[in-house]
């Protein structure tokens, strides 16, 4: 439904978006997901129209959409896509029905067409009952519910979300996730959503591009992610809690031998085990904090730069600043090149 080719964006010398391609089935939900500038949301507005490309070209379905070398892109209003915003971006001097009602209108539908296509979509997202008010008069999560009613109301074939939960608590949030999802579904819309927050991508998508620096890393289904990462920046960035990076020339070594030296390796927190004793295959880190997590205990510990994480089903009693040893598996769980890219 989506291809990209060698798409990019660039903003005077800076990159925003570097030679991206990846191809997204019909009906899937994508996350884009990476740190603060990595080009997600760049890219989000290049699907919508808002963002001519510098190169590369967005194709949706068969038809071009935006061509970088020739320096044109079509109409946002021409391009079967529905987006909503970070803000919601709600007209306040609309009721929730007239926000829904309006892109209906400016698409010419009739009042009874535009009616029924209104009632219909309030009810799928739950908020019929606040059609007479007006956006000041409802919550947060309501005023979403209204964005993105308004935005399915057309049947665009394309749903974009630009990180549309972020002004909501955590527990709303959580709601929000799976109500959207509900959403998806029902529309049977291919959907592109934006976040910076990899648990999100992690619970809500079917493929997620993790963007660093403008760049692909992975493209991947979210258990494909953590099972397999094919980059240091990847293996760190993605799962609660990410895995540990630890350089080679940093290890005990009994476990250093046959490994690049200048490479680092790699291991998943549920490998390592906590000690307060040092041993031959561990490593003495500073106690930083200990957490609950699903019925076991995340143990972080610091040292000058490096932090390393251990899930355990049981823990000494640490007190901030003693130290903790950490003991490493015999074998990583993967090799990294100094420059991030996989090795073994």
């Amino acid at each position: 439904m989506i291809r990209l080719e060698n798409l990019g964006k660039s903003f005077g010398k800076f990159d925003a978006v570097r030679e991206v391609s990846l191809e997204v089935p019909k009906g899937a939900f994508l996350v884009l997901v990476g740190p603060s500038g990595c080009g997600k949301s760049t890219m989000l507005r290049m699907l919508a129209g808002l963002e001519t490309p510098t190169s590369g070209r967005i194709v949706f379905g068969k038809d071009t959409v935006s061509d970088g070398e020739k320096g044109w892109t079509i109409d946002p209003a021409r391009r079967n896509v529905g987006l909503v915003f970070q803000s919601y971006a709600l007209w306040p001097h609309m009721t929730v029905a007239g926000n829904v009602d309006w892109p209906l209108k400016v698409a010419g539908l009739g009042k009874p067409e535009r009616r029924q296509r209104t009632d219909e979509v309030l009810r799928l997202l739950a908020i019929d009952g606040l059609a007479g008010r007006y956006p000041n008069e409802i919550s947060g999560g309501q005023q979403q519910r209204v964005a993105i009613a308004r935005m399915i109301a057309p049947r665009p074939g394309i749903l974009l979300f630009d990180e549309p939960l972020s002004n909501l608590d955590a527990k709303l949030r959580v709601e929000m996730r799976t109500e959207l999802l509900r959403v998806h579904r029902a529309t049977g819309a291919t959907s592109v959503y934006v976040t910076h927050d990899q648990v999100e991508a992690m619970t809500m998508a079917s493929h997620v591009a993790v963007l660093n620096g403008g760049r692909v890393e992975q493209f991947d289904p979210p258990a494909g992610l953590v099972a397999d990462p094919h980059t240091a920046f990847v293996a760190t960035f993605v799962g609660t809690p990410p895995a540990n990076l630890v350089p080679v020339s940093a290890l005990p070594p009994m476990l250093a031998q046959d490994l690049p030296a200048d490479a680092s390796a790699m291991y998943r927190p549920e490998d390592l085990s906590v000690s307060t004793g040092a041993g031959a295959t561990s490593l003495a880190f500073d106690f930083a904090e200990a957490s609950p997590v699903a019925g076991r205990v995340m143990i972080t510990g610091t040292r000058e730069d490096r932090r390393l994480t251990a899930v355990v089903d049981g823990a000494p009693a640490f007190a901030v600043g003693d130290t903790a040893h950490f003991v490493l598996p015999p074998k990583p769980a993967a090799i990294f090149a100094a420059n991030g890219e996989r090795l073994s």
